[in-house]
């Protein structure tokens, strides 16, 4: 589609263009750069060619699938660190459940006892490490897509709960989340000047259609960002709380430790009301 528009683009930039892409690019005398550093401009007499790298691989984190994240979720709300019960709270298999906890007892996150089987119990074994190192773990897996809309924004939680209905009489699961979800569990932010909210979409296409479904407009630069649901956990943990949706506590920590200075404060300012610090 770039290389069909007119007028003719003095560069087309990507997040990662293939071999055949840049080739392609190149045959009609275009600039080309993507986000791995591969470039390709040419202006004048200088010439412009980088052959870009591959991002390195995170081994560290590796093992912190969706499931495991999401396992870990539901075990710093308060599930217990049984297979059958974060099996029961995220709608993961008994078989992934165990996987998952014998991960994190050898991350010397959870302590096993001497008795197995899946309704054996776990301990945490020091609750803000494992709290922190889930967030990290969540900011690591980003979603893959987004969409701003355009939001009036006077009273963010009203309009944001007005469209929950909408959302809510089309069976579409959403929450409210980091800053927004605060506002709602513990308040310390008089108002966000944006706010993030989790839909069941399972692509952008079909985030784009519950958008239009919604009445909402899709807008550069919008007050309100629409995210997938990062994890299957993150959508069976959400609670409502005076009309609307909000995630778990530990979800809405990660999310604001994400958000910049005064997310963390923020998100320092959750924890403390939700561990008793």
């Amino acid at each position: 589609m770039a290389l069909k528009a007119r007028p003719r683009p003095d560069v087309i930039a990507a997040s990662r263009l293939s071999l055949a892409a840049q080739q392609a690019i190149t045959r009609e005398g275009i600039n080309w750069a993507d986000e791995r550093g591969a470039a390709s401009i040419e202006a004048g007499s200088m010439v412009i060619a980088l052959s870009g790298q591959n991002p390195a691989v995170r081994h560290s984190s590796t093992d912190w699938t969706p499931a495991a994240i999401g396992i870990v979720e539901a075990v710093l709300s308060g599930t217990t660190p049984t297979a059958e019960a974060v099996a029961a709270a995220t709608g993961h298999s008994l078989s992934t459940a165990v996987r998952v906890l014998a991960f994190l007892v050898g991350r010397g996150l959870l302590r096993a006892p001497k008795a197995r089987g899946p309704q054996s119990g776990r301990r945490i074994v020091e609750f803000d490490r494992l709290l922190d190192q889930f967030s990290e773990a969540a900011h690591q897996r980003r979603a893959k897509y987004e969409l701003r809309c355009g939001l009036l924004w006077r009273e963010p939680l009203t309009e944001i709960s007005q469209i929950g209905q909408k959302w809510t009489s089309m069976r579409l699961p959403w929450s409210t989340a980091g800053a927004l979800a605060a506002s709602i569990q513990a308040p310390y932010l008089t108002q966000t000047p944006t706010g993030a909210v989790y839909v069941g979409a399972s692509s952008e296409v079909d985030m784009l259609r519950i958008v239009r479904q919604s009445g909402l407009e899709v807008m550069e630069g919008g007050r309100l960002l629409l995210l997938p649901f990062p994890t299957q956990a993150t959508k069976r943990l959400i609670e409502e709380k005076d009309g609307v949706w909000v995630t778990s506590w530990p979800r809405t920590y990660a999310d604001l430790r994400n958000e910049g200075v005064r997310g963390e404060e923020a998100a320092e300012h959750l924890r403390e009301v939700f561990r008793g610090d």
